[in-house]
């Protein structure tokens, strides 16, 4: 069993910084790619950012500059620095990972509970 237990969260004014972490625990032999996504409300999950094993990191356009996504393999956890926040970044935050349990096993995509952002104008 995998367990992804994000941190970080919280209210912050306009213009402010957070950081996430998600720390992914449990019986892993490896894990991929972890990424970030987030959820507003009344709307559809959406990619934050994303970073593979060797560290080649995406971004949604809306959080390019502003947000930096990196990555402890040792410890198994994922970090999203979010810089000038803007009261749009407002939503749920989601940690996701593809884990592989063995090495004879395919690779699963993993969630953490999410992590609440909220930022005021």
């Amino acid at each position: 069993q995998v367990q992804l237990v994000e941190s970080g969260g919280g209210l912050v004014q306009a213009g402010g910084s957070l950081r996430l972490s998600c720390a992914a625990s449990g019986s892993i032999f490896s894990i991929n790619a972890m990424a970030w996504y987030r959820q507003a409300p009344g709307k559809q999950r959406e990619l934050v950012a994303r970073i593979t094993s060797d560290s080649s990191t995406n971004y949604a356009d809306s959080v390019k500059g502003r947000f930096t996504i990196s990555r402890d393999n040792v410890k198994n956890t994922v970090y999203l620095q979010m810089n000038s926040l803007k009261p749009e970044d407002t939503a749920v935050y989601y940690c996701n990972a593809e884990v592989t349990l063995t090495i004879a096993t395919l690779p699963f995509s993993s969630w953490g509970q999410g992590t609440q952002v909220t930022v005021s104008s």
